[in-house]
């Protein structure tokens, strides 16, 4: 008896290690997510200023991963302050009502030396979607970065309401892009 649960006990403080030893903390200095979209057929990148990103991440064993991404809708800094205040506003985001988009992955899996395919659910302005999508990730000085892209539909999410449906002004098509940088 005393034997099995010093057997239990050692495996829980296995797992308990292996668990922290994969979460990574994000370098905010050198990391950035920002929504590239066209406005009157121009292409625009733009950052969001605020967001957090958490993975937990062994190069030696990929499928174990998994991330979580929250970004503060109200932080897009598009170049103008008042563009910026109308982004926030209920035709857009809808930051007063829905603060946060998120992505909680599902799925980790290796595709080929440096490249994942991460699944998982992407939520923006109360609406909900699976999504897949490629990642590259390499060592870096003792960090991993991790970068992708990200291809979405704004209107699936109902960014631009009412008169913002028009997709002559500002395209559908919007590519969320990411540059994580993370260590132990």
């Amino acid at each position: 008896m005393k034997t099995m649960k010093k057997l239990a006990l050692v495996s829980l403080m296995g797992v308990a290690l292996a668990a922290s030893a994969a979460a990574l903390k994000t370098d905010p200095a050198k990391s950035t997510v920002s929504a590239v979209f066209k406005q009157m057929n121009v292409p625009v990148e733009s950052k969001f200023k605020k967001y957090t990103v958490a993975i937990d991440y062994d190069a030696a064993k990929p499928d174990a991963s998994k991330a979580t991404v929250e970004v503060e809708t109200a932080s897009l800094d598009v170049g103008d302050a008042d563009m910026n205040k109308e982004v926030a506003k209920k035709e857009w985001f809808n930051s007063a009502q829905f603060p946060k988009a998120t992505f909680v992955s599902s799925s980790i899996k290796s595709a080929s030396a440096g490249k994942l395919n991460v699944t998982g659910k992407l939520t923006i302005k109360g609406k909900t979607a699976d999504i897949t999508f490629p990642l590259t990730v390499k060592a870096d000085g003792g960090k991993q970065v991790f970068e992708g892209a990200l291809p979405i539909k704004r209107l699936a999410y109902n960014i631009g309401e009412g008169e913002w449906k028009d997709t002559g002004m500002v395209a559908d098509e919007v590519t969320i892009k990411f540059h994580v940088v993370a260590g132990q």
